[in-house]
């Protein structure tokens, strides 16, 4: 989001942070007025953040009216998918050819950590944790977990390159991202799958293996399409 007021700030964090965590929902037509008294500011601040959120591919904005959710559509998901798989699987290339480097060393010692966080999450669905005990499930702010740590997975791949377009890019299609990939985790076995998947295209990094590492990223980013595809 461009640099803008203070208010306009605290209005796009807030209202992002809402629909991430699920709090407002797809289908339901939100006012801007009533949102604005929700956080306390006044209209203009909110009408910028929504124009932002907009932008950023959160909302679709009704005009006179107040704003939605974006929704998520097979184009939508294939187009996302098709411009994540061209950038990350550049990335790849690169990294790969860099892993014996210092900055290639760098990486993979950040991807390591987040993994052993994302299995650790991964443990509490499989496990008899307090949670599961409780509720007979592995639970939402688990699941979420998981789900946030494949984000900053994919994101550090991103980030390692250093285009700003790139990021740009992927910021763009977070929300898309986010709903893609809620959408395919929801399916049984499938966080199973991804955490196997990741450890696999670590272990191609760790090697040097640029080639191994990108046609298994290629397969990784399909999946949701696949899957949506087949019915699953």
């Amino acid at each position: 989001m461009e640099s803008q007021s203070p208010l306009q700030i605290q209005a796009y964090d807030y209202l992002k942070e809402m629909i991430l965590s699920g709090k407002l929902e797809p289908d339901v037509l939100y006012s801007e007025t009533r949102m604005s008294a929700q956080i306390g500011i006044s209209r203009t601040p909110m009408r910028e953040a929504l124009r932002c959120l907009s932008q950023d591919g959160y909302i679709t904005v009704v005009p006179s009216k107040g704003f939605m959710l974006r929704s998520l559509n097979e184009r939508d998901m294939e187009e996302s998918i098709q411009i994540r798989c061209a950038i990350e699987g550049f990335c790849v290339q690169v990294i790969a050819a860099e892993a014996e480097t210092k900055k290639g060393q760098k990486l993979l010692g950040e991807l390591e950590k987040l993994l052993e966080k994302q299995e650790k999450v991964l443990r509490l669905k499989q496990g008899p944790c307090m949670e599961n005990i409780k509720s007979g499930t592995w639970s939402q702010k688990a699941f979420n977990q998981f789900m946030e740590y494949d984000h900053q997975f994919h994101w550090m791949l991103i980030n390692y390159i250093g285009n700003r377009e790139f990021l740009q890019t992927f910021q763009r299609l977070m929300y898309l991202i986010h709903l893609t990939t809620a959408k395919a985790l929801s399916v049984p076995g499938r966080t199973e799958d991804t955490m196997k998947e990741h450890k696999l295209f670590y272990s191609y990094l760790k090697d040097g293996d640029g080639d191994g590492a990108y046609k298994l990223m290629m397969v990784h980013l399909m999946m949701p399409l696949a899957m949506h595809l087949t019915g699953k």
